[in-house]
């Protein structure tokens, strides 16, 4: 296995300019995916981030086919699918899932129909479905980092909304916050990331990036904004080990990614300080049972436990 110094040797050979613009790319991803998935965490909704995958499946292929931008053709084919999954589920007959599993398997079939008709339809397939990460143009480096800011700033403008609908929506809906509007605009956020992250991954692995980071800071700590810290940073830094590996192995690079994701899962759920399994099991031997506590005074959405959805609800309309 190559040194760190070789690593960073080579991301500055001029000869290898492929390997820095796919480090760029697989941070920035794994931070933007890192932000959006602790609302897909919060919400309990990863199966939207697998189904969103899907769905921007025939914008990329149409993209693909024509010649276009990846990234602008994928991003319509998942909005549009968004707006249809959040009219469609204001009927309550149907739940959410439900016209999510209907619309995003119809939306992938499509996609696939339309790249088979592409010439080397089993390569492109392949590039779609495991991400192609050293073959990312230019182009694509500048349209990544720039939808990646703008998810980032609507996140943070509407930080507080997206958590009192993520805890409790019943609550918000009666209290006259326009769930469905910020429905929409949280599943349109979330197709944004993900269609910025398929280059980097593919569409089989994106949800590791969404939920895994989010998932392993969730056991690290009961505040959100301490939560939307540690995500971030979790993937950013997973993303830049796993090429780090990758490279010096000649492994593939979103499979590795995914793989140093879990890992740091792994190794959260087994030795996070309060909620990791060995603390519970030495709490116990202890005779003590430590659990967090729900009561506290804080009451920005930023440092509230995560337990306290009342208090949020109530801070996000202050």
């Amino acid at each position: 296995m190559m040194s760190p110094i070789e690593f960073l040797t080579d991301l500055l050979n001029p000869d290898l300019a492929f390997l820095p613009k796919a480090l760029a790319v697989a941070v920035m991803s794994s931070i933007v995916c890192g932000v959006i998935g602790c609302y897909v965490v919060l919400r309990g909704m990863a199966f939207i981030g697998d189904a969103v995958a899907h769905a921007v499946f025939p914008g990329l292929a149409i993209a693909f086919v024509v010649s276009g931008n990846l990234v602008l053709g994928g991003s319509l084919a998942g909005v549009c699918t968004a707006v249809l999954v959040a009219v469609f589920s204001q009927n309550r007959r149907l739940k959410e899932d439900s016209i999510i599993g209907v619309l995003f398997v119809a939306a992938f079939a499509l996609g696939v129909v339309i790249i088979s008709q592409a010439p080397g339809y089993a390569g492109s397939l392949q590039q779609f479905l495991f991400g192609s990460i050293t073959g990312i143009p230019d182009s694509d480096l500048y349209v990544v980092g720039i939808t990646g800011l703008v998810v980032l700033l609507v996140v943070f403008g509407l930080h507080k909304e997206f958590v009192t609908i993520s805890l409790d929506r019943e609550s918000a809906r009666a209290m006259g916050v326009p769930v469905f509007w910020l429905d929409l605009v949280l599943y349109v956020l979330v197709t944004l990331a993900v269609v910025i992250s398929v280059q980097t991954i593919g569409n089989i692995l994106v949800l590791a990036l969404l939920v895994t980071p989010a998932a392993t800071a969730r056991l690290l700590t009961d505040r959100l904004g301490v939560m939307m810290a540690l995500a971030p940073l979790i993937g950013g830094s997973a993303a830049l080990v796993g090429l780090y590996v990758s490279w010096s192995w000649d492994f593939p690079t979103g499979g590795t990614i995914v793989l140093v994701l879990t890992a740091v899962f792994l190794t959260a759920w087994f030795f996070a300080p309060r909620q990791g399994l060995v603390s519970k099991a030495v709490a116990r031997a202890r005779g003590h049972v430590r659990g967090a506590d729900p009561a506290v005074e804080a009451v920005d959405p930023a440092t509230e436990p995560i337990s306290s959805p009342e208090r949020v609800s109530q801070e996000a309309h202050v």
